[in-house]
């Protein structure tokens, strides 16, 4: 069989569940038809809680203590990521390119390492500086992230905060997105946007991505199309941040804090202060914590969120209509992902933290291509670490290092005869959390345990029966078995662990 292209589309903190497809009552016509025409995975989880660590393993294919990113704020090595998928389809002569969000490097750190993510590059690199970088031979980065850093001038900036800037418009539109046009929502972070949505980022990444697609549709290519939305702030620009009634959105069952039933560190790791500098404590309080919300709020906050939802959705419409126009949609391997989900209410939490609940655990992948089994659901147990070795397996390309991922060219062909669990794992340290954790989470089809390996405490679910975690059953001695079982699981990662290394600055 001939190899096909292959194009990854990422989300950023975007929930399993909140596409239309899967049962929310959220737009997303364009991935819900991938879906329909493809296979999707209904039990893939992130190998880990946060932005950096999650990225680093969709790249490398190894769980975050192995590559070295166990937090948010640890910059992947470039050797590391220069053997990950990109590398190893590189050397098997595809053309490979990134467009948008990567963060395998920190943002605060990006001025120390001068690395390409950094702010201060362009005077080191040269203006057309498009790469190489993390294996990927051509890159255009949306170094800010999220809308929100917009409001600073990136000094020599690349690609996205270039354009922003560079006909003379920038201020405008930073003032343009600082405006709320109403109502107010009435919670943290969250307002309708005046930015035009001809220059939001995600419009950028759309019509970025088609560009690479017609530049390169004559030879084989691996894209990674990277959206940074919809992550928090909850900033969505009209007419999208209207498409969804707040009296329409899905509201979580369980909506209040429980710290009671819960294993120490989920209250511990929300009611205490980080350790680090005032600037980490700072982002915190502001920007990575947010209370628990009354309904009103919390409407106003899910009917935003699901609108950047369908504004990418629409930009991976004109993406696939692209290359149906282009002649590539026969043989192209399509996946959409998201690096990590968001608590959106469950449990009266918001955004993320070390609480492996299924909306921030588990997190879309659909899947379409040559081959692929159409309208099929899977599952089994499988991890966004996967498609590394799936890309690989597809692009018939050696890998450049060890991986912890297996192909899923055998479940999405109808071959395998099934997986057993996927594992996620996050060091958490107390200068960016208040307290210093070391959890290790294990999830197969009907069952979840994390078990924090300082104190030894842990929590256990029956997702088959009790699909809103409310019962703990990891103490319960009527179910000593299965939790040996489900630790003997997390007993068996493979020893190659590197040692422990700080973050910078940041917060989770």
């Amino acid at each position: 069989m001939k190899r096909p292209n292959i194009l990854l589309i990422t989300t950023d903190q975007h929930r399993g569940d909140c596409l239309g497809f899967a049962g929310r009552r959220v737009k997303t016509p364009h991935i819900d038809e991938l879906a329909r025409t493809g296979t999707h995975f209904s039990s893939c989880i992130t190998p880990n809680l946060v932005c950096q660590p999650s990225r680093a393993s969709i790249l490398t294919g190894l769980l975050p203590l192995t590559h070295g990113v166990c937090d948010n704020g640890i910059d992947l090595d470039e050797r590391t990521g220069e053997a990950g998928f990109a590398g190893s389809l590189s050397a098997a002569g595809y053309a490979t390119g990134f467009i948008g969000k990567a963060h395998f490097s920190t943002h605060h750190t990006f001025a120390r390492t001068g690395r390409p993510e950094c702010q201060h590059t362009e005077a080191e690199l040269g203006p057309d500086w498009s790469g190489p970088y993390m294996g990927f031979g051509h890159v255009e980065l949306v170094v800010e992230g999220h809308n929100y850093w917009l409001p600073t001038p990136l000094p020599g900036g690349l690609h996205h905060s270039r354009w922003h800037y560079g006909d003379g418009l920038g201020e405008m539109r930073n003032r343009l997105y600082q405006t709320d046009l109403g109502p107010p929502s009435g919670a943290p972070q969250t307002f309708n946007s005046a930015l035009p949505v001809a220059w939001h980022n995600s419009t950028w990444i759309g019509d970025q991505t088609i560009d690479y697609l017609r530049a390169h549709r004559d030879e084989p290519f691996c894209l990674w199309a990277s959206f940074p939305d919809p992550h928090h702030p909850f900033d969505c620009p009209e007419p999208w941040s209207r498409l969804h009634h707040p009296d329409d959105v899905d509201l979580p069952r369980h909506r209040t804090t429980d710290y009671d039933r819960r294993p120490w560190w989920h209250r511990a790791s929300m009611e205490s202060r980080p350790v680090g500098s005032a600037e980490v404590q700072a982002l915190r309080q502001n920007f990575s914590r947010i209370p628990t919300q009354p309904d009103a709020q919390l409407r106003n906050i899910i009917a935003n969120y699901y609108g950047m939802i369908s504004l990418v959705d629409h930009q991976v419409g004109r993406i696939l209509k692209a290359l149906h126009e282009y002649g590539l949609d026969q043989d192209t391997l399509v996946v959409f992902t998201s690096d990590h989900g968001e608590w959106l209410g469950d449990h009266g939490l918001m955004l993320k933290g070390p609480m492996a609940y299924e909306g921030l655990l588990r997190v879309a992948m659909v899947a379409r291509g040559p081959g692929v089994r159409a309208g099929v659901q899977v599952r089994d147990p499988v991890s966004t670490l996967d498609l590394a070795a799936t890309m690989a397996d597809y692009a018939n390309a050696a890998a450049l290092g060890p991986q912890h991922g297996r192909s899923l060219r055998p479940l999405l062909e109808g071959a395998d005869a099934g997986r057993d669990y996927a594992l996620s794992e996050w060091d958490v340290a107390a200068s960016r959390c208040g307290v210093e954790l070391k959890l290790r989470t294990v999830r197969t089809r009907d069952w979840k345990l994390t078990h924090e390996q300082g104190s030894g405490a842990g929590e256990m679910y029956n997702l088959a029966d009790d699909p809103d975690e409310m019962d703990n059953l990891f103490d319960d001695p009527g179910y000593a078995g299965r939790r040996r079982e489900l630790l003997d699981m997390l007993s068996e990662r493979p020893d190659d662990r590197l040692p422990g290394r700080l973050p910078a600055s940041g917060v989770a």
